[in-house]
């Protein structure tokens, strides 16, 4: 039996995985919905900020699967597109008769911690940005409606331009490598989240609620860092700086301070029965995915060191 997908946020990172991912399947078929869609049967036009232009976008769909987020950006912004858009888009599901929403959303609506090995009903819902607040609104559309919220911490991989850019930037701010970094972070590689996204979709398993999809092994910051100077880019002199001197270094930068922030606080979303009952294998751990990436890392950064 042939299952109809609509994926909305199909050119970003996440979503253009999970898109590949679904159409790998022979029993799916796939719709793709954006701003600027292209003619084809294959594609719906609709702006999550102009919610009129949603009509219809769900007709003769199966399953949601929102990849779609306004991240950054003025507040306005990220509400009219995570917030409003995801309430109209939602509606339109339930109008069209979807029997599925699945919504990628991100940990970050828990705040920003500590948190170890905490379960999804074991944090508490506390975003500290707009774009978080926005994202917890929409998760609460989703969930209300009967959907599946999926919660991935920090996503690694061949197309990101946030979590491991943003600790090369962090390190070259500092003019250092930093040390004295023991928390504990949850993370997954977009490959192994697209699957699972997908495999969550489909399952007769999972059709409501929230859970973290991240790997079940979380990743010691002090091996973060280290793969990052060995792998991509190390700074260009060999000083070591510890957290107190890198947060008077930090102090003017605010993108540096939430990096440092996602060094020294733990991070560490368990779930590890989502996996299990999924029959989806959550893979290698960090190591093994980040040597396979590293190359695009390092191209991304001009080559800027040879391992």
């Amino acid at each position: 039996m042939t299952t109809r997908l609509l994926i909305t946020g199909a050119s970003g990172f996440i979503g253009s995985r999970v898109a590949a991912e679904a159409r790998r399947r022979p029993d799916v078929r796939v719709r793709l919905l954006s701003r600027q869609a292209p003619p084809g049967p294959g594609h719906v036009r609709g702006d999550l900020a102009v919610p009129p232009s949603l009509r219809g976008a769900c007709a003769g769909i199966d399953v949601l699967v929102h990849c779609a987020s306004r991240i950054g950006g003025d507040p306005g912004t990220a509400a009219a597109v995570n917030d409003h858009g995801t309430r109209a888009l939602v509606e339109e599901a339930v109008r069209a008769g979807v029997r599925r929403i699945v919504y990628v959303s991100t940990a970050a609506v828990h705040g920003r911690g500590p948190f170890r090995g905490v379960g999804p009903a074991e944090a508490p819902i506390a975003p500290a940005s707009p774009t978080s607040r926005s994202r917890a609104a929409a998760e609460r559309h989703v969930l209300d409606a009967g959907g599946l919220v999926l919660r991935p911490h920090l996503v690694y991989g061949e197309g990101d331009r946030w979590v491991i850019p943003g600790l090369v930037r962090l390190m070259d701010a500092l003019s250092a490598t930093l040390t004295g970094c023991d928390a504990l972070q949850s993370m997954i590689d977009v490959g192994t989240l697209a699957r699972a996204v997908v495999a969550a979709s489909l399952s007769p398993r999972y059709a409501a609620g929230a859970h973290h999809v991240n790997h079940p092994e979380p990743v010691l910051a002090t091996d973060l860092v280290g793969a990052v100077c060995t792998e991509v880019a190390r700074p260009s002199d060999d000083a070591r700086v510890d957290v107190a001197t890198a947060l008077q270094r930090a102090a003017g930068s605010r993108q540096a301070l939430h990096h440092l922030g996602m060094l020294t606080v733990d991070h560490w979303f368990a779930d590890d029965a989502f996996w299990k009952d999924l029959d989806c294998p959550p893979g290698e751990g960090f190591a093994a995915g980040f040597a396979r990436a590293a190359p695009w890392y390092r191209s991304y950064f001009g080559n800027r060191t040879a391992p």
